[in-house]
């Protein structure tokens, strides 16, 4: 007698067959870390050596950008901003406009705020601009723009340039 079984019983038996092994590791691995000091001190190791070097990681990742935000403020200083006030009012749009299109592209944030930065090198009140962009720009844009502001102490930031503002909590 020859019984063959359908496609969807055999489908369903692998399935229940994989979930039940699935379910039988997770009571085996819940059981073992319970009941096992050993076990228990390995996962505790491992889960400090991840967060060790997920912090190391980002802590590079950080200085890596900060010099990134230096090395851009000294390119945009050595490249000048024009003086002639129909030359500013073209190269402000026109760094305003770049900039807010790469914010919304998704483009590197590091370039997105070099160009807000760059407007702002040439606009007559930075503090007025400063607070537009506070509504405007995307925070992680913001928050760097922020920093190129206090790397660069020529911009004044209201009665203060932003060496004597401080950080850039004192720039809103």
């Amino acid at each position: 007698m020859s019984s063959s079984l359908k496609p969807s019983t055999i489908a369903a038996i692998s399935v229940g067959t994989i979930v039940t092994g699935v379910l039988a590791y997770a009571v085996y691995f819940d059981h073992r870390r319970r009941n096992d000091p050993e076990f228990r001190k390995a996962l505790k190791r491992d889960s400090k050596k991840q967060a060790r070097a997920a912090k190391e990681e980002a802590e590079a990742q950080g200085k890596e950008q900060k010099k990134a935000i230096r090395d851009a403020v000294a390119r945009a200083n050595e490249e000048g901003f024009p003086k002639d006030p129909e030359e500013v009012e073209a190269y402000f749009m026109q760094e305003v406009a770049q900039g807010e299109g790469m914010c919304q592209s998704g483009a590197d944030s590091v370039e997105a705020a070099l160009c807000f930065y760059r407007a702002l090198k040439v606009y007559p009140n930075p503090r007025e601009l400063i607070s537009i962009y506070d509504k405007t720009v995307p925070k992680p844009v913001l928050d760097i723009l922020a920093e190129m502001i206090a790397v660069d102490t020529s911009i004044p930031v209201g009665s203060k340039t932003a060496s004597e503002a401080g950080s850039a909590g004192d720039l809103e």
